[in-house]
């Protein structure tokens, strides 16, 4: 397997990183409606794959970037790719710590993780704004993520990636 499979793309198109988060909405959703464990299994494996390799093995993100996105007649944005890949881990937290809590017996705790998941992806998919790139730059200006990760992260001042000045 090739250590290019483990990439992450940047630029990220952002319809398409808005309408995997629209996916994850539908399958946040249908897990607080039927409550059942076996529905958080594919949403954490669609982080974890979008985390190791970006949309590649992740279906989700195959369906969005080859079937839905190219169809699209909008102009598409785009925007840096750590900022995203780091959203994704935040998203594999939620979802992998809410599978866990419900093997550990803490339907509760998972559907207050979902809930938050939910949350954070409806933003991201309907208004375009993702906290998890909102807190990556927080990070990026307290110096705990360093410019050289996403240097044009560092000139970003939209409400996309940063909290106001």
């Amino acid at each position: 397997m090739s250590l290019k499979l483990f990439t992450f793309p940047n630029p990220v198109n952002e319809t398409s990183a808005r309408l995997v988060a629209a996916g994850v909405v539908v399958q946040g959703v249908v897990f607080l409606i039927v409550r059942e464990w076996w529905v958080l299994l594919p949403l954490t494996f669609g982080f974890l794959a979008r985390v190791l390799t970006g949309p590649k093995l992740s279906p989700l993100g195959q369906f969005v970037t080859r079937v839905v996105t190219p169809r699209l007649r909008v102009q598409h944005r785009f925007v840096p790719g750590p900022p995203k890949r780091f959203a994704q881990s935040i998203g594999l937290v939620f979802s992998g710590g809410a599978l866990a809590a419900w093997g550990f017996g803490e339907p509760i705790v998972s559907y207050a993780l979902i809930v938050g998941l939910v949350g954070a992806a409806t933003l991201e998919s309907v208004f375009a704004i993702c906290l998890g790139c909102i807190v990556f730059n927080q990070l990026m200006r307290w110096g705990l993520i360093p410019e050289t990760v996403c240097a044009e992260c560092a000139q970003i001042k939209s409400s996309t990636y940063a909290l106001s000045p």
